[in-house]
C-alpha cells in the first residue's frame, strides 16, 4: 500500500504511516486485540523458550502500552487467578483485565517493595522491553538502551526469587559486554535472541536469562 504525500506530513512520518499499513504484524495485532505488535515478540520468544507458564509472578517493566502485559496474562491464566502480572510505567496504562498496572519510575527506592506487594511475593519473571526514544545517534541510542537494560536488571536482583527468568532488550553493538558478564554470573544460561517480529533493520536484540542463582553482593 502505498500512502499520498500530505502537505503536513513529513517524508519521515510518510515513510512510517506507509510501514505501519503494511506491516502484517500491526494488522494481526489488531485483529487479535494486542495493544501493540510488539506483544508477538514475547509471543515468539515464549514459543522458543518457555518461560511463561500457568501460576508464575511476573513484572513487566515500562508495560505501556501492554502488549507484553496482555501476553503474559494470557500465558500465565492471570486472568483465571492462577498466575499474577503486574506492570509499572511511568505513563498510564489502560486496564487490562487479569493485570494489576501501576503509574510510576521502577527506579524509585520504593518500587521494588511495591511490587513483591501487588505479586503478593518474588517475582519469577521480570520482563523488560524498554527502549528510550531515539536521538538519531546510533551510538548514543545503543548506549541508552544498554543503560536501561542494566537498570532493568539491577531492578530484577531485588524482586526475583531464585530460578527466575529476565527478559531485556538491548541492541547489538558491543558495549553491553558488561552486563553479560554480570548475567552469565548470576544465570544458569543465558541466550540471545531475535525474534521474527523485530524488523530487519533494527538493532534490537533479546537476552533471555534464566536459573537466577540468587543475590551474591559480595
Amino acid at each position: 500500500m502505498r500512502v499520498k504525500t500530505a502537505a503536513r506530513r513529513s517524508a519521515s512520518s510518510t515513510q512510517w504511516l506507509e510501514r505501519q499499513l503494511n506491516d502484517p504484524y500491526v494488522s494481526e495485532a489488531k485483529r487479535l486485540g494486542y495493544r501493540s505488535r510488539a506483544a508477538f515478540k514475547l509471543i515468539e520468544l515464549d514459543d522458543r523458550f518457555r518461560f511463561l507458564k500457568p501460576g508464575l509472578r511476573v513484572v513487566d517493566l515500562g508495560a505501556a502500552p501492554g502488549g507484553w502485559t496482555q501476553v503474559a496474562v494470557e500465558r500465565v491464566r492471570a486472568a483465571a487467578g492462577r498466575g499474577r502480572v503486574v506492570g509499572i510505567d511511568l505513563l498510564a496504562v489502560d486496564p487490562i483485565p487479569g493485570a494489576v498496572l501501576l503509574r510510576g519510575d521502577f527506579l524509585d527506592p520504593a518500587a521494588p517493595a511495591a511490587l513483591r506487594e501487588a505479586l503478593g511475593g518474588p517475582a519469577d519473571i521480570v520482563l523488560s522491553d524498554m527502549a528510550a526514544p531515539s536521538t538519531g545517534h546510533a551510538a548514543t541510542d545503543h548506549l541508552r538502551v544498554v543503560g536501561l537494560a542494566e537498570a532493568a536488571f539491577a531492578f530484577a536482583r531485588e524482586v526475583l526469587a531464585p530460578g527466575g527468568v529476565f527478559i531485556a532488550k538491548v541492541f547489538q553493538g558491543g558495549a553491553e559486554g558488561e552486563l553479560l558478564a554480570t548475567l552469565k554470573r548470576d544465570f544458569a544460561g543465558l541466550r540471545h535472541a531475535k525474534p521474527p517480529a523485530s524488523r530487519t533493520e533494527s538493532a534490537e536484540v533479546y537476552v533471555v536469562a534464566q536459573g537466577f542463582r540468587g543475590r551474591n553482593d559480595a
